[in-house]
């Protein structure tokens, strides 16, 4: 592959071009100039057709000055991740950014499936991009699944921990998955992992428990100091198991088993992000000075 094909696959070319352009015959270029290349860099990434989000021209508000940043998770595209939750902050005030990220040429209609190193790149370079059109100093971030997982390696390896107020990751893979079980009987078969995921989902490998990945985004403790991190976990998840592994360690977080709000919700690993439960105490945790008690019913 050549390098104009890595950078174009990573994110990171309108980067670069940014970068070049500041040294070329000593010249200077102006601020704007830099904005808007990683503004368009942002709009390169940003999901469509998704209602609520990625309005560029958005100014935050004084009651809601953070913009948030919605981290979709595995297979899924932003639009069918965030149908409901990106709608509900907007109309709640917020300036709501999501991308889709993760793409690979070899599986189209996939989204999250590329390494989740280089998506968590993306990520960096949607940040920077959403920082840069609404004038903000950071975000707030809401992730479900793999994007419960791949921001913190965003948040420590790449820069992200002093552009991210508040953190809420929903189902996250945080140490790993055994996908109930089935991830530890393909270790048992040599090979068998990376030939099932490496050529079609290298970020379900990535997922795993004892990769590389994890090593990397977990070493050294599960936080970074100055986010505030909030963990929405369900009895339910048969995906993200053991359930108690997407809970963090740290002296900034809260960990949080949605059926100690609700007992009667039995929401799924897959259904999470769009139960209202859920979706209320997201909103506590953007706005803990405007949190109400979070209901309770029958949810299936």
């Amino acid at each position: 592959m050549s390098i104009r094909s890595l950078l174009r696959r990573s994110g990171r070319a309108a980067a670069v071009v940014a970068a070049g352009l500041l040294v070329v015959a000593g010249t200077t270029v102006p601020a704007g100039a830099t904005d808007q290349s990683a503004i368009t860099a942002a709009q390169q990434l940003a999901a469509t057709a998704l209602p609520g989000a990625n309005d560029f021209s958005c100014t935050p508000s004084s009651a809601h000055p953070r913009p948030i940043v919605l981290v979709h998770g595995t297979f899924v595209t932003a639009t069918l991740n965030w149908v409901e939750l990106a709608p509900l902050l907007k109309a709640k005030g917020y300036c709501v950014f999501a991308p889709t990220y993760g793409r690979m040429p070899s599986v189209p209609l996939l989204a999250a499936i590329a390494p989740a190193a280089e998506s968590a790149e993306q990520l960096r370079v949607f940040v920077d991009g959403v920082l840069a059109a609404t004038g903000a100093a950071e975000v707030d971030m809401v992730g479900h699944s793999q994007g419960g997982l791949m921001p913190r390696y965003y948040l420590k390896n790449l820069g992200g921990a002093a552009k991210v107020g508040r953190f809420v990751a929903i189902s996250p893979t945080s140490h790993g998955t055994t996908l109930s079980g089935l991830a530890t009987l393909l270790q048992d078969i040599p090979g068998a992992p990376d030939a099932l995921l490496e050529s079609w989902c290298p970020a379900c490998l990535d997922q795993t428990v004892g990769s590389a990945f994890l090593a990397a985004t977990n070493a050294g403790g599960d936080t970074v100091p100055g986010v505030e991190y909030t963990v929405l976990a369900t009895r339910y998840d048969f995906v993200a198991t053991p359930v108690n592994s997407q809970f963090l360690s740290g002296p900034n977080v809260r960990n949080v088993l949605i059926q100690d709000l609700c007992w009667s919700d039995l929401s799924q690993h897959a259904t999470m992000q769009v139960n209202p439960e859920t979706l209320h105490e997201v909103t506590n945790v953007l706005d803990p000075a405007h949190a109400a008690r979070t209901g309770c019913r029958l949810v299936p």
